[in-house]
């Protein structure tokens, strides 16, 4: 296993682009099954029941300070990017709000507690959604990847509207720049 860089500069010419496989060419349009996701705000959260604009952008992993990347990590398409873009959506998370986002969450199949460490770390103002039993991406036969023994999501962002699924980006890259395509996205179908 490798040992976390410095998670806020990257160069993302270095790593390799993920393509897209059309994994989540099914999704636009898709009503959300109704599955009870425990967030890092200690509440369970049914993406169905929403009523309005969410934003969830779908991870592999976030690294910690304290322990290492998988070996490779960095190697494998879309893998790495985490935290630069869970960190992109808490500096824009009010100019989220203001083109009418009613929720914003972070998802990924790491247990809560994990979770919670990163969203402390990173001051995030938004919860994110354990979905450890894989109970929803394979509802919605989300993209994911096998890596090092641990079943991950394949990086996505996903806005929905009133329990469906409204519009997907897929692939996500670079990581950091999801927010402001989200943004962008909703400039334009507001």
């Amino acid at each position: 296993m490798t040992q976390n860089p410095n998670l806020n500069e990257v160069d993302w010419s270095t790593l390799p682009q993920p393509e897209d496989d059309g994994a989540a060419a099914h999704l636009i349009g898709m009503k959300l099954p109704s599955i009870k996701l425990m967030s890092t705000t200690g509440d369970f959260v049914d993406l169905s029941q929403l009523v309005g604009r969410s934003v969830v952008y779908a991870y592999p992993m976030t690294g910690r300070p304290d322990t290492p990347l998988p070996d490779g990590w960095d190697d494998i398409p879309g893998a790495r990017g985490c935290t630069p873009q869970s960190c992109a959506f808490r500096d824009h998370a009010a100019e989220l709000a203001k083109l009418n986002v009613e929720h914003l969450f972070g998802l990924s199949t790491q247990d809560t507690p994990y979770q919670k460490e990163a969203a402390e770390r990173l001051h995030l103002p938004f919860p994110l959604l354990s979905d450890k039993d894989q109970s929803l991406v394979t509802a919605l036969r989300l993209p994911m990847m096998r890596v090092g023994g641990m079943v991950l999501n394949k990086r996505l962002t996903m806005i929905l509207k009133d329990g469906s699924i409204e519009h997907v980006f897929y692939p996500v890259f670079p990581p950091d720049r999801s927010s402001l395509d989200v943004i962008t996205w909703l400039r334009h179908h507001s």
